[in-house]
């Protein structure tokens, strides 16, 4: 048992009980890049790893309420025989490099528009006020259909997308969905889309038991503390989340080095934290000037001040008649 492999997969499943996304696009190149497992090896250990994982943290969000059922239900219907097709197709491609290669660059571009559309989203909606119920979402079934196929076939081909693509498209077709129930939906739906990728794989003697084992001791207990706290989290923690994980999925799949990926990363994660502590340090400085004339309100026993004065004047002329 590699335990630094567990250790590996603790981080992911972080990431991916915290974000709902990440787990392929992060630990697929890991197992590849890291730990020196082959291609195929690594995309259907992945994806045995993540039909395990993403239960445990979908039953968390599932429970708190963050989930959209209707959401899960047709993007199901497409995702689950495309994820079939995309290991039927991986197969018949011959694990072809040109056509990984162009899949993975083509999902790092979408992911890196995501991330822009997630902070032109929070720019513009920061006069909003934050909070409060969630706002009913109209479902589409034929879009969400669509791209459950999309989102399917990509992670039968790949073991990414599971999560990174089909929280891209759901951003762009339901705008309005909170950040928490964009992630719970999305950890739901995945669950039978990976299990159906790593069936298939597991149907043509792909899987390493020993490496998906290692990857579920780590990740397990990983994405419960990650969903346990983007369950209960403001929408504005798990945006910054998202962002960050958007961003480090996406360089990873354009090969930028690692260590230019973990620098990025770390400066927007300086950013999330940094602004709101600014934001707070300037707006605790102010006084409402208006809070100071509300202190003297009405005891149970006494009447207003404004008031005795009023009576005071209106009983002079009793006074001086006595």
């Amino acid at each position: 048992m590699d335990f630094t492999l567990a250790l590996a997969g603790l981080g992911v499943g972080i990431v991916v009980g915290l974000t709902g996304m990440g787990g392929g696009a992060l630990m697929t190149p890991i197992l590849v890049l890291v730990f020196g497992v082959p291609p195929v090896a690594a995309v259907s250990s992945d994806l045995a790893a993540s039909a395990v994982m993403k239960p445990f943290g979908g039953w968390v969000h599932a429970r708190r309420g963050t989930v959209n059922w209707r959401l899960v239900g047709w993007l199901c219907v497409g995702s689950v025989p495309s994820a079939f097709l995309g290991v039927l197709l991986l197969r018949l491609l011959g694990d072809d490099d040109a056509v990984q290669h162009a899949i993975k660059v083509s999902l790092g571009v979408a992911l890196l528009l995501a991330a822009a559309g997630l902070l032109l989203k929070a720019w513009m909606g920061r006069k909003r006020p934050g909070g409060g119920p969630a706002a009913p979402i109209a479902v589409r079934p034929v879009p969400t259909v669509l791209l459950g196929v999309l989102g399917g076939l990509i992670v039968g081909l790949t073991s990414v997308g599971s999560g990174s693509l089909i929280i891209v498209l759901l951003l762009v077709l339901y705008p309005r969905l909170r950040a928490n129930d964009l992630v719970g939906t999305d950890l739901i739906q995945a669950i039978p889309l990976v299990a159906a990728a790593a069936l298939g794989h597991v149907f043509f003697g792909d899987l390493q038991l020993d490496i998906a084992g290692a990857v579920l001791i780590g990740s397990i207990p990983g994405v419960l503390i990650g969903a346990r706290i983007s369950s209960r989290a403001p929408g504005g923690v798990v945006r910054s989340a998202l962002v960050i994980v958007l961003l480090a999925s996406a360089l990873k799949l354009l090969d930028v080095p690692t260590l230019a990926v973990g620098a990025v990363a770390g400066t927007a994660l300086l950013i999330a934290v940094l602004v709101p502590l600014v934001r707070r340090m300037r707006g605790g400085g102010r006084t409402s000037p208006a809070a100071p004339a509300e202190v003297p309100t009405t005891a149970p026993g006494d009447a207003p001040a404004p008031q005795q004065a009023g009576h005071t004047d209106h009983d002079e002329p009793a006074r001086a008649a006595r």
